[in-house]
């Protein structure tokens, strides 16, 4: 495996060693040890989630209240999603930046989400078929929602779409407040009550 570290700080891409003969392909998704040895930390899975999109669903911005908060670690096993991470930590010299990354079925790769951080993603395709490696078990009172398209963050789904995709957002992440309004509620992540994650 390749960990590959994406300008905000606790946000990896995993690139896998891909083996191919004449049967198809082989790839390990998760190692347990690359994460203590590469992250510094243990990555507890203690619930797996899964969901399959149509092309154009955009799902997030979420993240769980720190702590404990809770660690993704994101993989495409069918079709293919622009992956993106938010600086969601007062006190970040990246507060409010985003990055973003696609997985693949072709590519395999994986996205490593340390607490604290907001996740979303838009589905490039049909059937898309994402599988999330969570730290803690969902939580309906610590999880909390951005609206994915506020003008603050500024995400450029439009700018990796295919021509013509209609989004399909959820009435829980369109409603959303914004980056500044949930600042102001007081009910983002630190950056010193994340560190203890990463």
């Amino acid at each position: 495996m390749s960990l590959l570290p994406l300008s905000i700080n606790g946000a990896w891409v995993i690139e896998p060693k891909m083996h191919f003969d004449s049967r198809g392909r082989f790839h390990e998704v998760f190692k347990q040890i690359e994460i203590e040895n590469n992250f510094g930390r243990k990555f507890e899975v203690l619930q797996v989630n899964q969901s399959v999109s149509a092309a154009g669903v955009i799902r997030g911005i979420h993240w769980a209240d720190t702590p404990p908060g809770q660690g993704k670690y994101v993989s495409c096993s069918s079709g293919s999603i622009w992956d993106v991470v938010v600086d969601l930590r007062l006190g970040s010299a990246t507060f409010g930046k985003w990055e973003a990354a696609v997985l693949s079925k072709e590519n395999a790769r994986s996205m490593f989400i340390s607490e604290g951080l907001g996740h979303a993603f838009l589905a490039l395709e049909d059937d898309t078929v994402v599988t999330y490696l969570c730290s803690q078990p969902y939580s309906p009172e610590t999880e909390r929602t951005i609206n994915p398209l506020d003008e603050t963050l500024a995400i450029d789904f439009s700018g990796i779409a295919p021509v013509g995709t209609q989004f399909e957002i959820s009435d829980k992440d369109l409603g959303a407040l914004s980056l500044k309004d949930m600042e102001l509620s007081g009910k983002l992540p630190s950056l010193a009550g994340s560190l203890f994650s990463l």
